[in-house]
């Protein structure tokens, strides 16, 4: 800059800032050699906060509104400056305007998935993203703890830190909380305010306030979202077998609605015949499962046997025969079926007889 740079410096006397890039949270007003002519108009708006900084201390604050600098607007800056020239000489200090407003839809998310153990699922990777709004409350703290000496500070300066907290306080408490994989979408709004409250102590260090989290999404690596969706499928399905011939009906009938000749009647004689059988499978039961879970014989009576001063059973009469062999049921043990009213001895019972006819009794004065 040249001299008439500095003398244009000098006696500019109106000092203000507007900000259309709707991201800035900080502006120093510049200003050749940081020279301010005394008496100069300060306008600072509704949304915006100054800060006079002298030597590198910060000297006087202004809220909103239109102020002339002089003595008795600037209380600290007057005990910091002698003034040598009677007041009328430029001073030099830093502008820096703080922009109070909210900045809305800032972003959020997991670079990384973050591991958790669900009760259904068991371990699974979750992702998760939103927006979340801030505002700065504590401007001279901000400015000392983050802004520093830069000229010009907009959030993506600080979003990377911002971010890490946000993620940090997500996975620790979507961890502790226990809510099962799939109802976590019914519980978005509870997990922004719960992290917003767990958050504000944090941000307050920096002169910040988290007004509002949003949780917009939490989804599953592509895999497991497939095979999810093909689980879904099958409840949406229901009975495999109607879904089957249903599927067939339906390949059966766009043949026959698209001519081709002589093979494709012959083809469609042997798809219904193919139809037929499959029908007939899928409404039979198949050997292997009535192997598996034989019906139950009818009218099988079941015995509850006394042995130790303790019931045991239900044993069916074979079971009971076998017993009597290996010598665990004698011919004093109380037998009980549904047919009897009370706790009867064995050898009273008629069908336990003939297995008692080969037992000898016990040897007298045994």
């Amino acid at each position: 800059m040249g001299i008439l740079d500095k003398l244009f410096g000098e006696f500019v006397d109106v000092i203000e800032w507007t900000d259309d890039s709707q991201n800035t949270m900080v502006y120093r007003f510049e200003r050749y050699g940081n020279e301010i002519k005394y008496g100069a108009m300060l306008t600072v708006r509704e949304s915006q906060t100054a800060i006079l900084v002298n030597e590198g201390r910060i000297a006087d604050v202004f809220e909103a509104g239109l102020y002339q600098l002089e003595t008795r607007n600037m209380p600290i800056m007057t005990t910091l400056e002698s003034w040598p020239h009677g007041f009328a000489s430029p001073f030099k200090a830093e502008v820096y305007f703080i922009n109070m407003r909210r900045f809305t839809d800032l972003k959020w998310g997991t670079k990384n998935p973050i591991m958790l153990r669900d009760k259904e699922f068991g371990p699974v990777r979750l992702r998760a993203f939103g927006t979340y709004t801030l505002k700065i409350i504590q401007p001279q703290l901000f400015l000392k703890e983050i802004v520093g000496t830069g000229g010009y500070f907009q959030t993506g300066d600080i979003a990377d830190q911002l971010r890490n907290l946000i993620v940090a306080r997500f996975g620790d408490i979507l961890g502790a909380s226990g809510i099962p994989l799939l109802d976590l979408a019914g519980n978005y709004d509870e997990l922004g305010d719960f992290i917003t409250d767990r958050l504000k102590p944090e941000f307050a260090a920096y002169g910040l306030d988290v007004l509002q989290l949003l949780v917009e999404n939490i989804s599953l690596p592509p895999e497991v979202e497939a095979a999810l969706d093909k689980r879904t499928s099958m409840g949406i399905i229901g009975d495999l077998g109607r879904y089957t011939q249903f599927q067939t009906a339906e390949a059966l009938t766009a043949a026959a609605n698209n001519p081709g000749g002589a093979a494709d009647g012959i083809g469609m004689g042997i798809g219904f015949a193919m139809a037929q059988n499959l029908g007939k499978t899928l409404t039979q039961p198949s050997s292997v499962a009535q192997v598996a879970s034989p019906p139950p014989i009818p009218n099988a009576v079941q015995y509850f046997v006394a042995l130790a001063g303790q019931q045991q059973g239900p044993f069916g009469l074979a079971e009971l025969l076998t017993k009597i062999r290996v010598g665990d049921v004698n011919r004093q043990t109380l037998i009980w079926h549904a047919q009897l009213t009370e706790w009867t001895a064995a050898e009273n019972l008629a069908e336990l007889g003939p297995a008692f006819a080969l037992t000898p009794p016990p040897l007298p004065n045994a």
